[in-house]
Formats: C-alpha cells, sequence, structure tokens
C-alpha cells in the first residue's frame, strides 16, 4: 500500500474513533465544553495557568465538569464542597486512581505511590500498620521531628543571616524525616548520595508536571518512540532503583526477624510471611 494512503486511512480512522468514543461518552459524563476529536480540549486549556482555565469552566458548567484531555474524558472537581463530597462523604467509592501510563511502564502498577485496586488497598493496609508500629502518632515519630527541625536550624544557621534561597534545604528536612523511617539513618545535607537523591527526586517532579508528560499519558504510544524528558524520568527511576536494592540488600544481610528496625526491615518480613 502507498505510505500516503496508510496514513491517509490511519488518520481517518483515528478521528472516526475518537468521535465515536466521545459521542458515546458524552451521555453519561457531567456537561463540558466541546472537545476536538483527537487533541479533546488541550486547546482551550492555558497551560501556563491551568488552574485559573478550571475555574473558568466552572463558571461555565459547574463544580463538576468534563474535559477531554486527548481521547480520554477527565471529570474535574472544582471547589471545596465538590471535593469534600467526593473524597470524604463517598471516600470509598472515590478511592480508585485513574490510568498513569508512565507510572505503569515504570513500576508494572507496584508500589505504594502508583498501584491500584486490591493491590493498592492491601499495600495502605500494611503500611499504615507498619508506620504504627514504627511510633506513627506517638513519642517516637516526634522525636525524629524535633531532631532533623534542629538540625534544619543548625543549617539555617551556616548561612550567618545573608540572603539565600531556603527551597532545597526546606525540602531536605521531611525527606530525612522519611529516610530514617525507611533506612534507619538520616543524611547530611551535604551528603553527595543525598544530594544526587535529592536531585533526581526534584526532577522528575518538575518533568511529571510539564505539558508532555499529560500528552504522553493521553498517548502512551509516544512513550515508546518519541524522544522527550520522559526518558528523563525513567533514567533517574533507575537511579533511585538501583539505591534502593542496595539498602534492601544491605537490610537482607543484617535483617533480625524479631526486632524490626525500620520499613524496609517489615517489608522484608511480610515478604517472607507471604512466601510462606
Amino acid at each position: 500500500m502507498d505510505p500516503f494512503v496508510f496514513l491517509v486511512f490511519s488518520l481517518s480512522c483515528l478521528l472516526l474513533l475518537s468521535l465515536w468514543r466521545q459521542s458515546s461518552e458524552r451521555g453519561k459524563l457531567p456537561p463540558g465544553p466541546t472537545p476536538l476529536p483527537v487533541i479533546g480540549n488541550f486547546l482551550q486549556i492555558d497551560a501556563k495557568n491551568i488552574s485559573q482555565s478550571l475555574t473558568n469552566f466552572s463558571k461555565v458548567y459547574g463544580p463538576v465538569f468534563t474535559l477531554y484531555l486527548g481521547m480520554k474524558p477527565t471529570v474535574v472537581l472544582h471547589g471545596y464542597e465538590a471535593v469534600k463530597g467526593a473524597l470524604i462523604d463517598h471516600g470509598e467509592e472515590f478511592a480508585g486512581r485513574g490510568s498513569f501510563p508512565i507510572a505503569e511502564k515504570i513500576n508494572k502498577g507496584l508500589g505504594i505511590s502508583f498501584s491500584n485496586g486490591s493491590r493498592w488497598k492491601e499495600i495502605r493496609r500494611f503500611s499504615l500498620m507498619t508506620l504504627r508500629n514504627l511510633g506513627m502518632g506517638k513519642r517516637t515519630i516526634e522525636d525524629r521531628v524535633q531532631e532533623e527541625a534542629q538540625c534544619l536550624v543548625e543549617e539555617l544557621k551556616k548561612t550567618n543571616g545573608s540572603p539565600c534561597d531556603p527551597t532545597f534545604i526546606l525540602s531536605c528536612a521531611p525527606c530525612n524525616v522519611i529516610c530514617s523511617i525507611i533506612f534507619q539513618n538520616r543524611f547530611d545535607y551535604k551528603d553527595q548520595h543525598f544530594l544526587t537523591f535529592m536531585e533526581k527526586i526534584n526532577e522528575n517532579v518538575r518533568i511529571l508536571s510539564s505539558p508532555w508528560l499529560q500528552v504522553c499519558n493521553n498517548f502512551p504510544s509516544l512513550i515508546d518512540y518519541c524522544p522527550g524528558s520522559h526518558h528523563k524520568i525513567i533514567k533517574n527511576i533507575d537511579y533511585l532503583k538501583s539505591y534502593f536494592l542496595e539498602k534492601i540488600k544491605e537490610h537482607q544481610e543484617s535483617l533480625n526477624v524479631a526486632s524490626p528496625r525500620d520499613f524496609i526491615d517489615y517489608y522484608l518480613i511480610k515478604q517472607k510471611q507471604v512466601k510462606c
């Protein structure tokens, strides 16, 4: 078949599929702006001020409305009452998560952050129980927070009152509290491993909130075949995975089932129990 004819045929099929999906879903979803085929409402959203665009839509269509991000319909809740009604009053029904292709490619649907359905509920139940065992809501965790707060104050004192951007230092403190729960140890703010760790996480957060990632999540085929910042996310995650695997290996070698030290120990013990 001639390449040009094949291209026209493929685009026509994609266009018809988009129109069919939008028309079949329209009656089941809340009202919203009319989407264009394939690209949906992307052109009607100001990428530099998405929150204002959503506010403008809510004034026309109400606090609950539908946007099409590409070919994917997304129901938007705008305002305190709408969000409270969904997440608090009907929390169980809205406990699921939407599809996030870039995360599914990286984590295969596993982990605390991006798992879904019954697996997510099971991991959440285990995580809450483990955090309670480690002192969540008790003096134990409070002591760790106070210790880290003191370290943060000492670090800020090193500036001698000169102007500085505290963003990075302030983000290090909660990260260190989390590390003390997961690894049982905190890091010095100048530790090179810790600095690289924070750099990779911050870079991934920036990329995940970029318009390009929203495009990739709505057109998953782009992830494998197009260049872009999503490959940097995968590379950063690979670095973080190798770091965690090294820590897990250290814990496996010194694990005492009768006296778990941190989150990794509890997870390894649970893993042994499931295998048995």
